[in-house]
């Protein structure tokens, strides 16, 4: 395991937020969600691993983008599959979150 993360920059601050209410999935297929994550590379929003869909992982496995980001109120932490870390970023603003 890395002792850092070195796909920092796959992150593109500029990717807007698939969904502003939850699960880009989970509201397709009308699915429920425990916790909302966001991927780092373009913007999808998808279900924790807490939930049933796995979304965010299922996006990650689909698409190999390496990085999410939390998409809770008062969460800014990041999480890298590949690297299979959890770190917050300093001088990051804080994500937008669903409502």
């Amino acid at each position: 395991m890395a002792q850092s993360c070195t796909h920092r920059d796959t992150i593109d601050e500029s990717s807007m937020p698939s969904s502003t209410y939850g699960c880009s999935d989970c509201l397709a297929t009308g699915g429920r969600w425990v916790h909302l994550r966001m991927c780092s590379s373009c913007g999808r929003v998808g279900c924790c691993n807490s939930s049933p869909g796995k979304h965010a992982t299922a996006h990650h496995d689909k698409t190999s983008h390496p990085l999410i980001r939390s998409y809770e109120p008062r969460e800014d932490w990041y999480s890298c599959y590949p690297d299979g870390l959890t770190f917050e970023l300093p001088d990051v603003p804080p994500a937008l979150s669903h409502s």
